[in-house]
Protein backbone atom coordinates (compact mmCIF):
# COMPACT_ATOMS: atom_id res chain seq x y z
CA UNK A 1 0.00 0.00 0.00
CA UNK A 2 1.47 3.33 -1.24
CA UNK A 3 2.00 6.37 0.78
CA UNK A 4 -1.45 8.38 -0.48
CA UNK A 5 -3.45 4.98 -0.12
CA UNK A 6 -2.16 5.27 3.73
CA UNK A 7 -3.51 9.15 3.50
CA UNK A 8 -6.80 8.37 1.91
CA UNK A 9 -7.56 5.22 5.13
CA UNK A 10 -6.71 7.56 7.58
CA UNK A 11 -8.49 10.18 6.53
CA UNK A 12 -11.54 7.73 6.02
CA UNK A 13 -11.40 6.56 9.79
CA UNK A 14 -10.98 9.85 11.30
CA UNK A 15 -14.01 11.00 9.24
CA UNK A 16 -15.98 7.68 10.23
CA UNK A 17 -14.56 7.73 13.79
CA UNK A 18 -15.89 11.86 14.28
CA UNK A 19 -19.71 10.88 12.42
CA UNK A 20 -20.06 7.97 15.09
CA UNK A 21 -19.25 10.35 18.07
CA UNK A 22 -21.44 13.23 16.66
CA UNK A 23 -24.20 10.35 16.18
CA UNK A 24 -23.74 9.14 20.11
CA UNK A 25 -23.93 12.55 21.21
CA UNK A 26 -27.26 12.69 19.73
CA UNK A 27 -28.46 9.41 20.59
CA UNK A 28 -26.30 8.84 23.88
CA UNK A 29 -25.01 11.03 26.99
CA UNK A 30 -22.03 8.31 27.59
CA UNK A 31 -20.94 5.21 26.37
CA UNK A 32 -19.82 2.46 28.37
CA UNK A 33 -16.57 1.28 29.16
CA UNK A 34 -16.46 -2.25 27.53
CA UNK A 35 -18.39 -1.11 24.74
CA UNK A 36 -21.96 -1.50 23.62
CA UNK A 37 -24.62 0.72 23.20
CA UNK A 38 -24.71 3.39 24.51
CA UNK A 39 -27.08 4.95 27.18
CA UNK A 40 -29.53 8.32 27.20
CA UNK A 41 -29.67 9.52 30.68
CA UNK A 42 -33.47 11.08 31.36
CA UNK A 43 -34.05 14.20 31.37
CA UNK A 44 -35.10 15.74 34.71
CA UNK A 45 -37.74 18.57 34.83
CA UNK A 46 -37.03 20.97 37.75
CA UNK A 47 -39.68 20.37 40.26
CA UNK A 48 -41.82 23.83 40.79
CA UNK A 49 -42.43 24.94 44.25
CA UNK A 50 -46.04 24.20 45.04
CA UNK A 51 -45.64 24.85 48.76
CA UNK A 52 -48.24 28.12 49.92
CA UNK A 53 -48.83 27.17 53.98
CA UNK A 54 -46.33 28.98 56.03
CA UNK A 55 -45.23 28.32 59.54
CA UNK A 56 -44.34 30.99 61.79
CA UNK A 57 -42.90 30.93 65.09
CA UNK A 58 -41.73 33.06 67.81
CA UNK A 59 -44.68 35.26 67.14
CA UNK A 60 -44.55 38.44 69.85
CA UNK A 61 -47.46 39.08 72.29
CA UNK A 62 -49.84 42.20 70.39
CA UNK A 63 -49.24 40.71 67.10
CA UNK A 64 -52.33 39.03 66.13
CA UNK A 65 -54.40 37.97 63.42
CA UNK A 66 -55.58 41.24 62.37
CA UNK A 67 -51.47 42.82 63.14
CA UNK A 68 -50.07 39.47 61.15
CA UNK A 69 -53.00 40.23 57.95
CA UNK A 70 -51.88 43.44 57.59
CA UNK A 71 -48.46 43.21 57.85
CA UNK A 72 -48.13 39.98 55.26
CA UNK A 73 -50.86 41.06 53.21
CA UNK A 74 -47.77 43.17 51.54
CA UNK A 75 -46.33 40.81 50.30
CA UNK A 76 -49.09 39.02 48.50
CA UNK A 77 -52.72 37.67 48.75
CA UNK A 78 -53.63 35.97 52.09
CA UNK A 79 -55.83 32.97 51.89
CA UNK A 80 -55.92 32.27 54.93
CA UNK A 81 -54.28 33.06 58.79
CA UNK A 82 -54.45 30.78 62.04
CA UNK A 83 -52.43 31.34 65.58
CA UNK A 84 -52.94 28.53 68.01
CA UNK A 85 -54.16 29.68 70.98
CA UNK A 86 -54.93 28.08 74.04
CA UNK A 87 -58.41 26.32 75.08
CA UNK A 88 -58.62 27.18 78.31
CA UNK A 89 -57.40 30.81 78.36
CA UNK A 90 -57.55 31.75 74.65
CA UNK A 91 -54.17 32.97 74.90
CA UNK A 92 -51.55 33.03 71.96
CA UNK A 93 -49.55 29.72 71.91
CA UNK A 94 -46.55 32.59 69.58
CA UNK A 95 -46.66 30.03 66.38
CA UNK A 96 -49.31 30.06 63.70
CA UNK A 97 -49.38 29.85 60.11
CA UNK A 98 -50.38 31.81 56.50
CA UNK A 99 -51.49 30.52 53.54
CA UNK A 100 -50.45 32.49 50.59
CA UNK A 101 -52.71 32.22 47.52
CA UNK A 102 -49.26 31.97 45.09
CA UNK A 103 -46.03 29.64 45.84
CA UNK A 104 -43.73 31.82 44.70
CA UNK A 105 -45.10 34.48 47.42
CA UNK A 106 -44.89 32.00 50.18
CA UNK A 107 -40.95 31.67 49.40
CA UNK A 108 -39.94 34.97 48.96
CA UNK A 109 -41.77 35.49 52.60
CA UNK A 110 -39.77 32.67 53.77
CA UNK A 111 -37.08 33.81 52.40
CA UNK A 112 -37.27 37.56 53.50
CA UNK A 113 -39.01 36.92 57.48
CA UNK A 114 -36.93 34.14 58.54
CA UNK A 115 -34.71 35.40 61.40
CA UNK A 116 -36.79 38.48 61.30
CA UNK A 117 -36.68 40.93 64.18
CA UNK A 118 -40.19 41.85 65.67
CA UNK A 119 -40.71 43.54 68.73
CA UNK A 120 -37.37 41.67 70.58
CA UNK A 121 -38.59 38.70 69.02
CA UNK A 122 -36.80 36.87 66.09
CA UNK A 123 -39.31 35.22 63.83
CA UNK A 124 -38.70 31.67 62.32
CA UNK A 125 -40.32 31.24 59.01
CA UNK A 126 -40.75 27.93 57.54
CA UNK A 127 -42.58 26.34 53.89
CA UNK A 128 -44.14 23.28 54.46
CA UNK A 129 -44.12 21.19 52.04
CA UNK A 130 -48.24 20.41 50.26
CA UNK A 131 -47.51 16.81 51.44
CA UNK A 132 -47.01 17.52 55.22
CA UNK A 133 -49.64 19.90 55.66
CA UNK A 134 -52.58 18.39 57.83
CA UNK A 135 -55.87 18.00 56.55
CA UNK A 136 -57.57 19.52 59.52
CA UNK A 137 -54.60 22.79 59.82
CA UNK A 138 -57.36 25.46 58.98
CA UNK A 139 -60.48 23.79 61.14
CA UNK A 140 -62.38 26.24 62.15
CA UNK A 141 -60.07 29.00 61.28
CA UNK A 142 -61.93 31.92 61.04
CA UNK A 143 -63.65 31.47 64.26
CA UNK A 144 -62.93 34.27 67.21
CA UNK A 145 -62.06 32.18 69.86
CA UNK A 146 -64.07 33.11 73.55
CA UNK A 147 -63.00 31.00 76.37
CA UNK A 148 -65.04 30.03 78.74
CA UNK A 149 -65.95 32.17 81.91
CA UNK A 150 -64.49 29.43 84.08
CA UNK A 151 -64.24 31.37 87.39
CA UNK A 152 -68.20 32.34 86.83
CA UNK A 153 -69.16 28.77 86.39
CA UNK A 154 -67.30 27.62 89.09
CA UNK A 155 -68.87 30.51 91.16
CA UNK A 156 -72.08 29.14 90.03
CA UNK A 157 -71.55 25.43 90.56
CA UNK A 158 -69.89 26.56 94.39
CA UNK A 159 -73.09 28.50 95.01
CA UNK A 160 -76.04 26.78 93.92
CA UNK A 161 -78.56 25.94 96.18
CA UNK A 162 -78.54 22.17 97.30
CA UNK A 163 -80.82 19.80 98.60
CA UNK A 164 -80.75 18.63 102.74
CA UNK A 165 -78.56 15.70 101.09
CA UNK A 166 -76.33 17.12 99.23
CA UNK A 167 -75.38 19.65 101.66
CA UNK A 168 -74.97 16.79 104.15
CA UNK A 169 -72.59 14.86 101.77
CA UNK A 170 -69.99 18.12 100.85
CA UNK A 171 -69.70 18.49 104.66
CA UNK A 172 -69.05 15.30 105.11
CA UNK A 173 -66.37 15.09 102.51
CA UNK A 174 -64.97 18.73 104.11
CA UNK A 175 -64.71 16.43 107.35
CA UNK A 176 -63.04 13.77 106.11
CA UNK A 177 -60.46 15.81 104.47
CA UNK A 178 -60.06 17.36 107.84
CA UNK A 179 -59.36 13.69 109.38
CA UNK A 180 -56.67 13.04 107.00
CA UNK A 181 -54.60 16.46 107.20
CA UNK A 182 -54.61 15.68 111.27
CA UNK A 183 -53.19 11.88 110.80
CA UNK A 184 -50.17 13.38 108.53
CA UNK A 185 -49.41 16.12 110.58
CA UNK A 186 -49.44 13.87 113.94
CA UNK A 187 -47.44 11.36 111.35
CA UNK A 188 -44.93 14.02 110.77
CA UNK A 189 -44.00 14.43 114.25
CA UNK A 190 -45.29 17.80 114.76
CA UNK A 191 -47.01 19.59 117.62
CA UNK A 192 -49.89 21.33 116.13
CA UNK A 193 -53.55 21.62 116.84
CA UNK A 194 -55.87 21.75 114.01
CA UNK A 195 -58.90 24.56 114.34
CA UNK A 196 -62.30 23.14 114.00
CA UNK A 197 -64.38 23.45 111.16
CA UNK A 198 -67.64 24.92 112.14
CA UNK A 199 -70.08 23.74 109.98
CA UNK A 200 -73.71 24.69 109.39
CA UNK A 201 -74.58 20.78 109.49
CA UNK A 202 -78.59 20.83 109.57
CA UNK A 203 -79.96 17.88 111.28
CA UNK A 204 -82.58 15.86 108.95
CA UNK A 205 -86.61 16.73 109.68
CA UNK A 206 -87.88 14.44 112.07
CA UNK A 207 -91.31 12.56 110.97
CA UNK A 208 -94.61 13.58 113.12
CA UNK A 209 -96.73 10.82 113.71
CA UNK A 210 -100.49 12.04 114.48
CA UNK A 211 -102.47 10.16 116.53
CA UNK A 212 -105.39 8.93 114.73
CA UNK A 213 -108.67 8.95 116.77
Amino acid sequence: MGAKAKKVLKKNLQKASASKLSKGKDTADFLPLEGGAGRKIPEQKEQKNTATVLYIGRIPHGFYEKEMQAYFSQFGTIKRLRIARNKKTGKSKHYGFIEFQDPEVAEVVADCMHNYLLFEHLLQVHLIPSEHVHPQLWKGFNYRYKPLARVQIEQKRQNKDRTLDEHKKLVEKIMKRDQKRKKRIEAAGLDYECPQIVGDMQPAPKRIKFDQD
